[in-house]
């Protein structure tokens, strides 16, 4: 919560832009108005239209019996899960860290199969990267690269890309700014974009980037698509003659090229020609928090798993503790799932052996997981009713305040009563 000529200003939890100019009138317990917010920070601060019960064999129970199951369950475990947490403060990724060592669990959230490979490739200094406020001041060429922020982060380009007046940037959009769309359809954004959306074929990304080297290089570029190459030479053009250039990099480009080392040569460069750098458009609002929390515990991002031993414990990493490996070899046995919802977002086959092993759930909302959890944990809704610290998706740090009050637990303080519980 920021204060401001006496009024307090809220920070938003609906994506990772965590807006924090939000104002909102109390009465009670009970928001009863939300200004400066867009339509998904509206859903998120309006609450769960299904607020999750605390149930246990699908019984109700009090708090201190579900906390109480969901131990016994992961202590009984030989190779428990932890996922999500995308959703969660820092706070409570710290502590489900410290839960995975002490149970000997795996560890990943949804990074894992979206926009990894992008942190990574930062967090190991890899790529050249900025904060939005950067942008926001000092960019004059955007690239939105298999995103489309006017729907995923509605106020993306009013608050910090396309449209604000900037430090070094007073003319904004009309003169300071060039907005380019790079996808497979014309979205919203690109429509923005006008005459700078360049439409690829689906899953040709990769070869769009090769032409650009080539381009930025000084050479002709060779597609192997019907593409127009005046066209990638204006764009090469375009791009070299930027003073601070920024690509955002949505899941459009992460799943079509898949390794990033493709993109990272385009970066660098980008780089030996002009300035550019590169910020994921990630989704959940804290899942850069995640990936870094972890990192500095242990070197890496996600895909991690803590193997006890008698002086504390190893640390493994790779694609097989990614979520999707050990359901599809049926290598867990018993999962913790918090803030978020698997058995909705990842393909059928993989997710219904959650259903078939031991599985508690935190979260705010029911859902489909929660629906077949042998344990479900109400917590708070971070952001609106408990407060903490996330990471921005451009890698600032932003603290936030509770908007109004509950009795339920936040995430973080009901991992700690099931480490006591441990």
């Amino acid at each position: 919560m920021v204060n401001c000529l006496n009024k307090n200003y809220y920070v938003c939890t609906g994506c990772a832009l965590l807006c924090d100019d939000i104002e909102v009138e109390v009465s009670g317990d009970h928001i009863t108005k939300i200004k400066t917010v867009c339509r998904k920070g509206f859903s998120r601060i309006g609450g769960c239209i299904e607020p999750m019960p605390c149930t246990s064999d699908g019984k109700s129970v009090d708090i201190t019996t579900a906390i109480k199951d969901a131990a016994s369950i992961l202590m009984n475990a030989d190779n428990p899960l932890i996922f999500g947490l995308g959703n969660s403060t820092s706070g409570a990724q710290k502590q489900a860290i410290e839960l995975a060592k002490r149970i000997g669990a795996v560890i990943d959230d949804s990074s894992s199969f979206c926009q990894g490979p992008i942190i990574e490739a930062i967090l190991h200094e890899k790529i050249h990267t900025c904060t939005l406020d950067d942008v926001r001041n000092r960019a004059d060429v955007i690239v939105y690269w298999g995103a489309d922020p006017s729907n995923s982060h509605p106020r993306h380009l009013s608050m910090h890309s396309y449209f604000p007046r900037g430090e070094e940037r007073q003319h904004g959009w009309e003169d300071d700014r060039t907005a380019i769309a790079i996808d497979v359809r014309r979205s919203h954004t690109a429509k923005i974009c006008g005459n700078r959306f360049y439409q690829i074929p689906l899953h040709t990304d990769a070869f769009l980037i090769e032409a650009l080297i080539d381009a930025l290089s000084g050479k002709v570029p060779k597609v192997p698509f019907e593409y127009d190459i005046k066209k990638i030479l204006e764009l090469a053009n375009v791009l070299k003659k930027a003073q601070f250039g920024v690509i955002f990099a949505g899941l459009g480009v992460v799943y079509s090229i898949g390794d990033m080392g493709t993109m990272t040569r385009l970066m660098d460069k980008l780089n030996e020609v002009s300035n550019f750098h590169l910020i994921p458009m990630m989704g959940h609002y804290n899942m850069r928090g995640f990936n870094q929390n972890l990192f500095e515990a242990t070197g890496y991002f996600n895909r991690v798993k803590f193997e006890k031993r008698e002086n504390g414990f190893d640390v493994k990493h790779g694609v097989d503790y990614s979520i999707m490996e050990v359901l599809n070899t049926k290598k867990t046995d018993a999962a913790l799932i918090i803030g978020s919802d698997p058995m909705s977002c990842l393909p059928r086959s993989t997710a219904e052996y959650l259903s078939e092993i031991p599985l508690v759930s935190i979260g705010p909302c029911e859902n489909f997981t929660s629906r077949v959890a042998k344990v479900t944990i109400p917590s708070a809704l971070s952001g609106v009713e408990c407060g903490g610290s996330a990471v921005r998706m451009d890698g600032v740090k932003v603290t936030f305040e509770p908007m109004i009050k509950t009795a339920r637990l936040s995430d973080e303080e009901i991992l700690k009563r099931i480490m006591e519980a441990i």
